[in-house]
């Protein structure tokens, strides 16, 4: 559902979604059941964005799945040649 949710947003050159759930056995926010995630991006959108608009622009793109899937997600977005 991320990745989905991602390509349709930026269409992006590359893109890396890392389930790392299994790295945070035992924390709080696993017990909801709700998932780590790592996201590597690149993608045309992101040029001339400051790096807190591009973090933004991707929890924007992820919408409800941060209340209903994921906990916490590491994002790195960057612009094609970055």
């Amino acid at each position: 559902m991320i990745r989905l949710a991602l390509q349709l947003r930026f269409a992006p050159v590359s893109l890396t979604v890392d389930d790392e759930s299994h790295l945070h056995a035992g924390h709080a926010g696993a017990a909801s059941g709700r998932g780590h995630f790592r996201v590597q991006i690149v993608a045309d959108a992101f040029k001339g964005m400051l790096l807190i608009h591009r973090h933004r622009a991707v929890y924007d793109a992820l919408g409800g799945l941060m209340q209903t899937d994921i906990h916490a997600v590491s994002i790195q977005a960057r612009a094609p040649g970055e």
